[in-house]
């Protein structure tokens, strides 16, 4: 399953370069996660690392893409090669 970034995101610029797969990137008015790109940090790291750094704890799961850990493996695959 994929992440999401709540509208309780302050802007702090802090997830954005921890995405290992480029999946975070500036909206409209916060940071948003493209649910093709991420892999909640599968097949690079054991935690999402935005997850990790967020001040706010404000990038639960994403219940609208919901992947089991093979079909994130899957899509690291795809992305990385």
């Amino acid at each position: 399953m994929s992440l999401l970034i709540t509208d309780e995101c302050i802007n702090c610029d802090v997830c954005e370069p921890e995405c290992p797969n480029g999946a975070i990137s500036q909206g409209d008015e916060i940071y948003v996660i493209d649910p093709n790109l991420c892999t909640e940090c599968v097949g690079h790291y054991d935690t999402p690392q935005c997850v990790e750094v967020c001040p706010v704890d404000c990038i639960p799961h994403d219940p609208n893409h919901q992947e089991t850990h093979d079909q994130l493996m899957e899509k690291y695959h795809r992305i990385n090669g």
